[in-house]
């Protein structure tokens, strides 16, 4: 089997970018990345670049990857342009790896690159929900939100402003999670305040405010019960990773002491199951798959990045990992269980509801903490002897699930 490894990572700071170019945040990134692995642009022998949304926003469709690429120097080599939702900073990092495991090299770039902050912010909501099948647009949401039915949302809980309709579709996950299992309102915003706890302490972060629970609570509602800031922000960053087979980490001299390890890589495509069925969540199974080939389990993991685009996500993804009983996800985060310094730290870099979403660069973002984490270099967000780390993102929505989930494991 080949070993495969992050020699370097590197992320912008995630926000409102406004005066920057999407060439600029991708090069920072870049020759972050380059630098940190001690290589140089030539070293690399393919790349694979997520970025979703250059062409609907700044209408550079079909060969994004390029274009960007070739004016930060890569040039000649295979570059590949991937869209998997929300899932595709990780899954162009998945097929990075997949090429070092194929031999067609042994140096990968995998780098996201998005540019969200534009002035017609309705364009961008309509980009947003176009993560599902857009030709049954209105039929999905009719059918997903019938998931929150039972729960009747209080009198003043609904924004007066435009928001996405995933956000609607969280929501009725966050009611029918209540009306199942008993998870109150209180306990996702325990999810929020303490990822906005986490991120004050992150300065790669978009917002870097604490909030108490009830600050949350009390917060502009989206959509009960969800409110502002229990939602993932519009961002633009970028965020890459240097990925190496043992030969490759020879060529470029990298620095061994601070390489981590891929353990494992996954990435599942939702199947037909019901919302009664969550053994067969394609988070789960991926977890699963991903924990059979790296040789742990659940019980080994010290640290975690989960996709929390609203608050209930990291609730639901941390059942599916195994880290808890499905339905007891809210009392343990109320607990303080995944809090740096609990038991096991969850989003220690403030999540996507404080670092940001920045589509194609978040999966890479998560990658970029767990492994400044093994590394032992997060400061004061350090979670203390993490050796082993798992990431969780997904991306779109198909029939009740994401339609794309990325699983990495990653050891010290």
């Amino acid at each position: 089997m080949t070993d495969i490894y992050i020699a370097g990572i590197a992320m912008t700071v995630f926000g409102r970018h406004l005066e920057r170019s999407l060439e600029d945040l991708a090069r920072e990134a870049l020759d972050g990345a380059l630098k940190d692995a001690g290589c140089a642009v030539g070293d690399i022998g393919a790349a694979f670049y997520a970025g979703i949304t250059n062409g609907p926003l700044q209408g550079q469709f079909a060969i994004p990857g390029q274009v960007v690429l070739s004016r930060l120097g890569v040039e000649g080599v295979p570059v590949y342009n991937v869209d998997n939702g929300c899932a595709a900073g990780s899954s162009a990092f998945n097929l990075a790896v997949q090429s070092l495991k194929a031999g067609t090299t042994d140096v990968a770039l995998a780098i996201g690159a998005e540019k969200m902050n534009v002035a017609d912010k309705l364009m961008v909501l309509k980009l947003m929900e176009a993560g599902w099948d857009v030709g049954r647009a209105d039929e999905n949401y009719a059918r997903l939100v019938t998931m929150g039915d039972g729960i009747t949302p209080p009198e003043g809980s609904e924004s007066d402003k435009p928001y996405s309709k995933f956000m609607s579709i969280y929501a009725a996950l966050c009611r029918n999670h209540m009306k199942k299992h008993g998870t109150t309102q209180r306990q996702i915003a325990a999810v929020s305040a303490k990822n906005h706890g986490h991120s004050v302490h992150n300065p790669w972060s978009q917002f870097r405010k604490p909030f108490s629970i009830d600050d949350v609570l009390a917060a502009p509602p989206i959509t009960y019960p969800l409110t502002l800031p229990m939602c993932a922000p519009v961002s633009d960053g970028s965020a890459a990773a240097i990925v190496c087979t043992e030969e490759g980490l020879k060529r470029i001299g990298a620095d061994r002491s601070r390489c981590i390890k891929v353990a494992a890589s996954v990435i599942r495509s939702a199947t037909s199951r019901t919302i009664d069925q969550p053994e067969r969540n394609l988070a789960r199974l991926a977890a699963n798959q991903a924990y059979e080939i790296a040789g742990l389990g659940p019980q080994d993991m010290h640290v975690a990045e989960v996709h929390d685009a609203a608050a209930m996500g990291e609730i639901i993804q941390v059942e599916n990992l195994g880290f808890v009983e499905h339905g007891q996800g809210g009392p343990a985060v109320e607990r303080g269980e995944f809090t740096i310094g609990g038991r096991l730290p969850v989003n220690p870099s403030g999540g996507l509801e404080s670092k940001g979403h920045p589509l194609g660069a978040t999966g890479i973002g998560q990658l970029y903490e767990l492994v400044t984490q093994l590394r032992g270099e997060a400061g004061e967000r350090q979670v203390e002897g993490a050796r082993n780390a798992i990431q969780e993102n997904g991306g779109g929505m198909i029939g009740i699930e994401e339609a794309a989930v990325a699983i990495h494991i990653l050891t010290k």
